[in-house]
């Protein structure tokens, strides 16, 4: 059995506490003395492409070193997310990635499944998309289904034949999510009511709010539970994530995050796509934003930073992304959940991280 005391941070609740495990969590529970650090559960991250010069397009060995950089900051567990690429390449993707899913490794933060960002959108909201877009189509769509356990899909609602898209992976228990999307608001508003759930990088690459007409942000200030922001103070100024906060119940952060994650800056690849990163952020040669170099203990501190609790932070890198995915053993520190622990120092930053109740790595090798 495993012990840890310190700070116990909960969407509502810090108090000092103590944690106890073994591979799941036997016991939280309020503890006299000094606090150590802060005791969180681990975050799961619902749209992240690659970090640590791996981009999960390339495959199964890929997907692995993202999930470990990405395990290393605390994610204990993501959707690797595609890109738009022609479907050659999404064959060999998905398939993959279905090799991390059916056979984790030591180290590496749960795959969870496939977040599949296209082919199904508007050619004219590629953002950083590479261009390879083909209309909403159900036998594509069931074929990509059959080579790994999809658990998001990102389209554009006003494409010939997506409201039939929707319904049928709505059905399937997959989350539809609009994004990279020229859509009015009507043509949003259908999508919405044929059973899609969420929004892709809230703001960005869909129709901004107009008081005339809507568009797809009016929509997901209207009727969003749930939307994912990338929180790292480029793709949304900090004033509008606190603004959709406030607005979406079920707003959660998500990173974005491309190969170029961890790494110097310098050239990187999204797909087929190259991309540049430079400072904080990763760009197409044009400037357009091509991702992020974000992780989500980062995300913790700018969401602190710009002035949510850290509570209220944890909610959005934790609880909200798995009560999106509906996932029962994560989210949460509580007797019975996987003990996927991170412990973060006063300064917000990783000391240590726990998978299944093993720990991941000795606060030297985090660094400071």
């Amino acid at each position: 059995m495993n012990e840890l005391s310190g700070t116990v941070v909960t969407p509502t609740l810090s108090y000092p506490g103590r944690v106890r495990w073994d591979t799941h969590i036997e016991a939280v529970e309020a503890a006299l003395g000094q606090p150590g650090g802060y005791i969180l559960p681990g975050f799961i991250d619902l749209h992240v492409h690659g970090g640590g010069g791996a981009d999960c397009m390339e495959g199964a060995e890929a997907t692995r070193q993202m999930a470990r950089f990405h395990a290393q900051h605390g994610t204990v567990a993501l959707l690797a997310t595609t890109v738009t690429a022609p479907l050659g390449d999404l064959e060999a993707a998905l398939a993959g990635i279905n090799q991390v899913i059916q056979n984790p490794g030591p180290g590496e933060a749960r795959v969870l499944g496939v977040h599949l960002e296209g082919p199904f959108i508007n050619s004219s909201r590629l953002g950083a998309q590479p261009p390879y877009t083909i209309p909403p189509d159900l036998g594509i769509m069931r074929h990509l289904m059959s080579l790994a356990p999809i658990q998001v899909v990102t389209l554009a609602p006003e494409l010939p034949g997506a409201l039939a898209l929707i319904r049928f992976l709505s059905e399937a228990g997959i989350r539809v999510q609009m994004g990279h999307t020229g859509a009015n608001y009507a043509q949003a508003r259908a999508g919405f009511e044929a059973g899609a759930q969420g929004f892709t990088h809230f703001f960005n690459a869909m129709t901004g709010l107009h008081h005339r007409e809507p568009g797809v942000v009016g929509l997901g200030l209207e009727k969003a539970s749930f939307a994912e922001v990338v929180a790292d103070g480029l793709h949304v100024h900090p004033a509008a994530v606190r603004a959709i906060w406030k607005a979406i119940p079920q707003l959660y952060a998500v990173t974005d995050a491309v190969e170029a994650a961890g790494m110097t800056e310098g050239k990187y690849r999204l797909g087929r796509h190259s991309v540049y990163k430079k400072a904080e952020g990763v760009f197409l040669e044009d400037g357009t934003l091509a991702g992020s170099s974000l992780t989500l203990d980062q995300a913790v501190r700018n969401l602190t930073d710009w002035g949510l609790s850290l509570g209220e932070a944890v909610e959005m890198t934790s609880g909200r992304p798995a009560r999106y995915l509906g996932l029962e053993n994560l989210g949460s520190l509580e007797a019975g959940m996987a003990a996927d622990i991170v412990v973060l120092n006063e300064h917000l930053e990783v000391e240590q991280v726990y998978l299944g109740g093993q720990a991941l790595s000795s606060s030297e090798e985090f660094g400071a």
